[in-house]
């Protein structure tokens, strides 16, 4: 009976009539990596090492942990709407105001929200031709039109960005350090492009990757959030604190910014552990600092072995690298998955020979370079 009428549900759900707006049918859905168990089942194989999707290889902030499972016990409650202990953390460990900070489920809760808010039909978001995927589809969301500005030697160009200024533009998407290209914006060239832009044109900094940085003379986003222009700085704790799976991040902008997002944020769009979480992984530095030590000397180990398999890697300033394929890279994607190494192909942002790796463990490394090395022969 129960299959019956499962059959006939189904049928009558293709018969639905549904009046989906055409600019939300257009949107292509975000592909995110797969768990590593939906990946083991659906290939066969055990002991797969995921390097694909950006995570911190040591796990979750050990004081984050500890939290967590001292909140538990309030699970029964709704968490604090506004996060009054986090925001005040916050504030005290950006030096910057709490009516400056939104919390978000990750930071893509905040693009979603500064397109709620800014966006109308027509209006133009800039960003860069390859960049994360969610700026696009939130936008598509509010019936904007997107502007894909090209890379310039895998950076992003922000003079060719300020030539494609139109009265239409209305928000400007920059990733620093960028992905897929971990390339970083410089402090001069930045400056000199918010200049040519316009006093009521949105500028989002996402600094998914910020605590990895090592360049000199980069941008620090925080550092514009008081001049004229609405600067808007997006962070979060999915890389350097390893808390992923909480969906916790934030936005540093504008109190005037701020206090219009905050209009339309759900009232409690970031959980209670997430909040407690959070607060207590700024508190736990020995883990950031390790953290960060392990990607540098992670990042220089892949760079070297690449270069001696004579691949081309590129300069990055976050926790991944991006290299040339000898071979599309769906195929070498696929080699590797199946030999269970899960990395990224590059293909979904218009790089069809490139493949994006995270640092891992040191074992976890070494074993990239050695099936690497396997399918190449």
């Amino acid at each position: 009976m129960r299959e019956r009428a499962i059959k006939e549900g189904a049928t009558k759900e293709r018969a639905m009539k549904l009046r989906v707006p055409e600019h939300i049918q257009r949107i292509a859905p975000y592909v995110p990596g797969k768990p590593i168990e939906e990946l083991e089942r659906e290939y066969g194989i055990r002991d797969s090492i995921k390097l694909a999707s950006n995570e911190n290889p040591l796990g979750p902030s050990p004081g984050a942990v500890a939290a967590i499972q001292k909140a538990v016990a309030n699970l029964h409650r709704y968490p604090d709407g506004g996060g009054y202990v986090l925001v005040r953390r916050l504030g005290q460990h950006l030096n910057v105001r709490p009516d400056q900070i939104v919390l978000g489920n990750g930071s893509d809760d905040i693009i979603s929200m500064l397109s709620r808010v800014f966006l109308g039909p027509g209006d133009e978001v800039m960003m860069p031709k390859s960049a994360f995927l969610m700026y696009e589809i939130m936008a598509h969301c509010d019936g904007g039109a997107c502007v894909h500005v090209p890379l310039k030697e895998l950076g992003i160009d922000l003079a060719a960005m300020a030539e494609r200024l139109t009265p239409e533009t209305q928000i400007i998407f920059l990733t620093h350090p960028n992905n897929p290209t971990g390339a970083p914006l410089y402090r001069e060239e930045f400056e000199a492009f918010l200049d040519r832009v316009p006093r009521d044109v949105i500028v989002v900094v996402d600094e998914a990757y910020i605590e990895f940085l090592r360049a000199e003379n980069c941008v620090n986003g925080l550092d514009y959030i008081d001049g004229e222009k609405p600067v808007v700085v997006l962070r979060t704790f999915s890389k350097a604190y390893g808390l992923a799976g909480l969906r916790i991040g934030y936005g540093v902008m504008p109190a005037r910014v701020a206090e219009v997002l905050n209009r339309i944020r759900q009232p409690f769009n970031t959980s209670l552990l997430a909040q407690a979480g959070a607060a207590a992984a700024l508190d736990d530095v020995e883990f950031l600092e390790k953290t960060v030590r392990l990607v540098h000397e992670g990042l220089d180990y892949l760079h070297e072995k690449l270069s001696r398999l004579g691949l081309k890697s590129y300069p990055s300033q976050a926790n991944f690298l991006m290299f040339r394929s000898p071979m599309p890279a769906d195929d070498l994607f696929e080699a590797m998955l199946r030999k269970g190494v899960i990395v990224r192909s590059m293909r979904s942002y218009g790089f069809l020979d490139h493949i994006r790796v995270n640092v891992g463990l040191p074992e976890e490394n070494r074993r990239f370079i050695r099936t690497l090395e396997e399918i190449l022969r």
